[in-house]
């Protein structure tokens, strides 16, 4: 029976590599009620449980593939590629969410509101939103967080922690996103367009934000007045006017004729304005 489990084990393996990492928790975590035989673990499995050893970083893992897996972190090794676009992954199932980018297909979805995911993963953490459930506290100041990523995140802000520089200027992100999206100042880059106007952006947020323009969507809801606003940057300036006196916060001062604003975008705007009509000789 034992050899029969395993050989099922060893044909179940690559398909199912990719959905157990897609947890979040790593390629052992599932391996026993994922892929283990369907009887219950005997004696002589319980003493060899987790003896595949990193050699990097010294996890242990119940399974030798699993350990496998766990070392192309340490390796950068990206066996699964794209056929659409070239691009390859660590893992198989990072390499199936991957390819419903090209083919649309968003096979998980909100039983509350509709919405669809192409990730599992994703549908898990949106759904969160409607139950208000935010299980990764941080252990620092007790903020609670929906995605484990987000807490991690979130602790940078304590540790001061910059993982991600710049290769062109040195500048460092706490964030990878964050990264990527600076990178694009240096490259000119601009792979999200807009679909009604096809105008172009260097990240994913401003394209949502610019999108709101045409669809009159505001989502950021001010809980003192009700105000809404496209930007959640917007909403923080505005409650400022709420929360502290108006002389105390408006610190952005016009060089030309001396009026005051919350906030240095909205100096900029001014300016803009001011230098218009200077040209036009208003």
């Amino acid at each position: 029976m034992r050899l029969s489990a395993e050989a099922t084990i060893t044909l179940k393996e690559e398909d199912e590599t990719g959905d157990l990492i897609n947890t979040e928790e790593g390629p052992d975590s599932h391996s026993d009620s994922g892929e283990s035989p369907s009887e219950e673990p005997d004696a002589e499995t319980s003493k060899q449980a987790r003896r595949h050893h990193c050699s990097q970083c010294g996890k242990s893992f119940t399974q030798l593939r699993g350990l496998k897996m766990h070392r192309r972190i340490h390796t950068g090794d990206t066996p699964y590629h794209c056929i659409h676009c070239g691009k390859s992954f660590r893992w198989l199932g990072s390499l199936k969410d991957h390819k419903r980018i090209h083919t649309g297909e968003k096979p998980h979805h909100c039983s509350e509101c509709g919405k669809r995911f192409t990730r599992l993963l994703h549908l898990t953490s949106h759904q969160r939103t409607h139950t208000g459930e935010k299980p990764f506290p941080c252990s620092q100041c007790g903020k609670g967080f929906t995605q484990l990523g987000s807490l991690k995140e979130h602790e940078r802000i304590h540790t001061g922690e910059s993982p991600f520089p710049c290769s062109q200027c040195g500048k460092s992100f706490t964030r990878l996103r964050s990264l990527k999206g600076h990178e694009r100042t240096h490259t000119g880059e601009r792979p999200f367009q807009c679909s009604q106007c096809g105008k172009g952006f260097n990240r994913i947020g401003s394209l949502k934000e610019h999108e709101r323009t045409h669809t009159g969507e505001k989502p950021f809801q001010c809980s003192q007045c009700g105000n809404r606003f496209t930007r959640l940057g917007n909403l923080k300036g505005h409650e400022r006017i709420h929360t502290k006196p108006q002389e105390e916060e408006k610190k952005y001062h016009c060089s030309h004729c001396g009026k005051t604003f919350f906030r240095s975008e909205d100096l900029k705007t001014h300016e803009r304005i001011e230098r218009l009509c200077t040209d036009l000789s208003f």
